[in-house]
């Protein structure tokens, strides 16, 4: 349906997750009328001539497709670094630009696209480095741009009740608990062996951050030190990456979370990838317990053929994270917290173009601004301005990782930083 205000989206990374997360989403968005014209924007045309074959697109969003660059015609063994700037340098302003790329190098492409003056919704985490996350937030609000964050796990349903929960003081005070997600063994054999290096990231900062988020939206709590020890492995093409992590959170009030991360669940495993939150609570004379399986939600499939991530005929299906199915319209339609929060996220955007229509550009940056503060304070969108705790901790396992699991400091006084103890 034609809508005024739609806005064209470029895609900037056509990895994992923008085939089975962000390009589904948008897809379902364009056909709403939110999303106008979809572009995505690569390395190189080989993972996006796999998006465009892949057949279970074609069967869910029949007719649609996307502007790739490189085009398909380049040969499929050149690399265009650089061809990201020439992509956003020539979209009209205040329209949006999707950050799918490995975690070193969403700084730079968020910066690109707010220098020109594009709305941004980054995969997690936002940057590495907490003065980034500040440079971002101070660019955007200057120029009136949303910029969101991925952190799908905050649209959980599980999550925003225990939120409420906790806010009411039905569980207590957070105490201690742990966290866990292990990703497939398979991610090893995909392009993660070119960029996971040490030198770059870790299971902590890459999916051990999602938890941390979660615990400080669920409690409001800050976090205050951190130490990552990191587990060493070798990729099949030769590369060494921590492919293993265990990580202590220490929050304000004195409360611990153990966070355990990994590439290395079994292929031939149930589930997809393990992962759950537990968190245990103090209150006057008794406890309190949020426990979140969030591996296994209850669905159960055994095919007649292989259909799990490493070909596995029996599965532990996730119906609320990210799903494909019948609807009322053509093709089939996604659900779960994964797609709700994308659709947030670009629904802000829409929000800011409808509430802006018209007005003299004094006047509609003064409406995206006051629009950006009440998304800030909600705390239900991750933004720099309520998510930052994130870089402060990603910035602080990376320290710590790096000096072999020594305990990292995190200190709020003044200009938010971190400290080797000691």
């Amino acid at each position: 349906m034609a809508n005024a205000n739609a806005f064209d989206v470029t895609i900037v990374g056509g990895g994992m997750i923008t085939n089975d997360l962000l390009l589904p989403s948008i897809y379902h968005l364009q056909r709403l009328g939110v999303v106008g014209e979809i572009s995505i924007c690569a390395l190189n045309n080989r993972p996006l001539r796999a998006l465009k074959e892949n057949p279970q697109f074609a069967k869910a969003f029949p007719g649609q497709d996307f502007a790739a660059h490189p085009a398909l015609n380049k040969a499929g063994e050149q690399d265009f670094p650089e061809l990201y700037k020439e992509v956003l340098a020539k979209m009209p302003p205040y329209n949006a630009v999707v950050v799918a790329m490995p975690d070193q190098l969403h700084y730079p492409v968020v910066m690109e696209a707010l220098n020109n003056n594009q709305h941004v919704l980054c995969v997690k985490p936002l940057v590495l480095k907490y003065v980034q996350a500040v440079e971002v937030e101070e660019l955007a609000r200057e120029k009136g741009l949303f910029v969101g964050v991925e952190y799908h796990k905050r649209f959980d349903r599980r999550a925003l009740i225990a939120r409420g929960h906790y806010e009411q003081g039905h569980f207590g005070d957070f105490v201690m608990g742990e966290a866990k997600l292990i990703e497939p063994y398979l991610y090893r054999h995909s392009n993660f062996q070119n960029w996971f290096t040490c030198e770059n990231t870790d299971p902590f900062v890459y999916i051990g951050c999602h938890y941390v988020d979660l615990t400080y939206f669920i409690t409001g709590l800050k976090p205050v030190g951190v130490s990552v020890h990191g587990v060493k492995g070798t990729f099949p093409n030769g590369n060494v990456g921590y492919l293993w992590s265990q990580g202590r959170v220490v929050f304000e009030n004195d409360a611990v979370l153990s966070v355990i991360n990994g590439l290395g669940y079994p292929d031939e495993g149930a589930g997809p990838n393990e992962q759950g939150l537990v968190l245990y609570c103090e209150g006057p004379g008794k406890t309190g317990l949020i426990q979140h399986n969030d591996q296994f939600r209850g669905v159960s499939h055994s095919y007649m053929e292989g259909l799990g991530p490493g070909g596995t005929v029996f599965n532990f299906v996730n119906p609320d994270f990210f799903q494909l199915g019948p609807w009322e319209g053509p093709g089939n339609k996604p659900m779960g917290y994964g797609y709700d929060s994308v659709a947030a996220n670009l629904g802000s955007i829409g929000r800011m173009r409808a509430e802006t229509a018209g007005l003299p550009e004094a006047d509609a940056l003064a409406k995206r601004r006051g629009i950006i503060t009440e998304i800030d304070e909600k705390r239900l969108i991750a933004t720099p301005a309520n998510s930052s705790i994130n870089e402060l901790v990603t910035e602080a396992a990376r320290m710590s990782i790096l000096s072999e699991g020594e305990f990292v400091k995190i200190v709020y006084d003044g200009f938010p930083r971190i400290e080797p103890r000691g």
